[in-house]
């Protein structure tokens, strides 16, 4: 069974979205069931800060040894700093995704967009569901 942190909100795309110490700043990566489908992450590609994207629009990829996947920001907002220390070691996202795997720090546009997103209890139903296929 994969970690679902209850803290954590989740997409059903299998990002997860970490509320922060600073107002309206949310910290970005893809949950442990995401990884653990990926498998051995060799690189992430992440846009640059200062770059805005809209709800569920892709803003990055992760590439494992068995595929290429697609990043979708779960909220819409602007690109505040995004984890550098993926470029060395992208086997982070495998080995603590929640916490030094995460991929950006994201100001939201609109905050509401948090509260719309998966719950722990939600999410966990989903890949209980998923895995059962």
């Amino acid at each position: 069974m994969s970690d679902i942190p209850e803290d954590l909100r989740y997409t059903p795309e299998h990002e997860y979205v970490r509320e922060t110490d600073v107002d309206g700043e949310v910290l970005i990566g893809i949950t442990d069931y995401a990884q653990g489908e990926l498998g051995d992450v060799v690189y992430v590609e992440l846009p640059a800060p200062g770059e805005a994207f809209g709800q569920m629009e892709a803003f990055g990829t992760v590439e494992a040894v068995k595929t290429v996947s697609e990043l979708f920001c779960p909220a819409s907002g602007a690109i505040v700093e995004v984890n550098e220390a993926l470029e060395a070691d992208p086997g982070l996202v495998n080995s603590d995704p929640y916490g030094d795997g995460w991929m950006i720090r994201l100001a939201l546009e609109t905050p509401e967009d948090f509260n719309d997103l998966l719950t722990a209890e939600q999410y966990a139903a989903l890949v209980a569901d998923a895995d059962e296929i």
